[in-house]
């Protein structure tokens, strides 16, 4: 018995749609990123981008605790002297939410050329309508805990 290998001709991408409102960060970028890696198919290979497709709306309704909302900071460089820029979540989120989200599912996806593939099929969108229903993507189902 031969031993299969997953070809980049084999690969077939899903397009998935997930609703983030009510939904806690880093939970749901977890479950992101499984699914642009394509983790949870059994034809997974940890050097092709097997992944599917995801559309993810509503992400300025995610859920952020008190804390993590005042104390989380997010920096860049401008590359001038002094041009240490930082701004914390809460403002963040209430001017460009969708980048919360992106830096988020960035950070568990590879740091190579792989990784970069990957994130270009993550589409985060604002509000419930979208641009991408000729694609007819399927509702991708969560497991919610009980938070009581």
């Amino acid at each position: 018995m031969k031993t299969y290998a997953t070809k980049k001709t084999d690969v077939q991408r899903k397009w998935f749609l997930i609703d983030a409102s009510a939904q806690k960060l880093g939970r749901l970028a977890s479950t992101v990123a499984i699914l642009l890696r394509g983790k949870h198919k059994p034809s997974y290979v940890p050097y092709l981008d097997v992944g599917d497709h995801v559309i993810v709306t509503n992400v300025e309704k995610l859920d952020l605790s008190e804390k993590k909302l005042n104390m989380k900071t997010y920096a860049w460089h401008s590359g001038y002297p002094g041009g240490l820029k930082q701004v914390t979540a809460r403002k963040l989120l209430g001017t460009y939410p969708e980048r919360i989200f992106l830096h988020a599912v960035k950070g568990m996806l590879p740091k190579n050329r792989l990784g970069r593939a990957m994130i270009k099929k993550l589409r985060i969108v604002t509000g419930t309508e979208h641009p991408y229903k000729a694609q007819k993507p399927q509702e991708y189902q969560l497991i919610r805990e009980n938070t009581e």
